[in-house]
């Protein structure tokens, strides 16, 4: 029943029965690499996607990383209205708890102006009780990992790993240019601070992109031009993902609740459904 159920939403306009089914081929996700569709389509059609060892539902997460003024934080919050993302600034999280006047939010204060990395143990723990709190089944964590201590402090502390990493690729003198024109009063947009986060960025964040790039996960968005044109590539993207989340809901409902594994729906579905489907989207 499930296998004619999502053949007649994803093949409806197909003219030629013979190409329904396609075995063992590589998934085509638009402008996506191999590594990265496969690991996001075995996150969200295996049988232990969104299950911790407790049993208890992980949320679909998601990095979102660039340099400063690179445009990631106006990004997330449009991907989070349009594809209902719970959207984590680990900026805001920081800044939020500067101004309690506490006296973590003072070591943070006097962090930020030298220009250094918070400790990782505090960023994550600002994280962990924020998606926790959110209850979301899909999260956005914007500005995090800042470095490979943050990344492994994160894994470390949550047990868990991000299932996409979203990179906004900036050229240096556009990202300064948009740091000193915003004017949002914060203590680190004048010129001495750019500088000095422009160098931590570079030489701590870009490992963490690295990283992740060789574990398959990341996909780089072009972040110049204007707002729409950066949002068009984005909104690709995550239509493919809102594409695959669809199929498995459809599945699971058909299958008693329970997660299909990916075989089924490829075998079932067909490759060219998969690009047909996400272009008319």
């Amino acid at each position: 029943m499930w296998r004619r159920q999502v053949g007649a939403l994803l093949l409806r306009h197909r003219s030629t029965p013979s190409s329904t089914l396609r075995h063992h081929l590589p998934l085509p996700v638009p402008d996506q690499s191999p590594p990265l569709a496969s690991n996001l389509l075995l996150r969200l059609f295996t049988s232990q996607s969104g299950e911790g060892g407790d049993g208890a539902t992980k949320p679909f997460i998601a990095f979102v990383l660039g340099g400063p003024g690179s445009g990631k934080g106006t990004q997330c919050v449009r991907i989070a209205s349009d594809f209902g993302f719970a959207h984590l600034s680990a900026g805001d999280l920081l800044r939020s708890e500067i101004s309690t006047g506490s006296e973590k939010g003072e070591l943070i204060l006097n962090i930020i102006k030298e220009g250094k990395i918070v400790p990782s143990e505090i960023t994550v723990e600002l994280i962990r009780k924020a998606m926790e709190s959110s209850d979301a089944k899909r999260v956005l964590i914007d500005g995090f990992p800042r470095c490979e201590e943050n990344r492994i402090a994160f894994e470390r502390i949550t047990g868990t790993e991000p299932d996409l990493v979203i990179f906004f690729d900036c050229p240096e003198d556009e990202m300064v240019k948009r740091l000193l024109g915003r004017n949002q009063g914060r203590v680190d947009d004048n010129i001495e601070t750019i500088k000095k986060r422009l160098k931590v960025f570079e030489s701590l964040n870009i490992p963490v992109v690295d990283y992740y790039t060789s574990r398959g996960k990341v996909h780089k968005i072009n972040a110049t031009g204007t707002e729409e044109e950066i949002f068009g590539a984005v909104h690709k993207l995550f239509s493919s993902l809102s594409l695959f989340s669809l199929i498995e809901g459809i599945g699971k409902r058909a299958n008693g609740g329970k997660s299909l594994h990916l075989q089924h729906a490829w075998t079932t579905i067909g490759h060219d459904a998969f690009s047909t489907a996400a272009a008319r989207r």
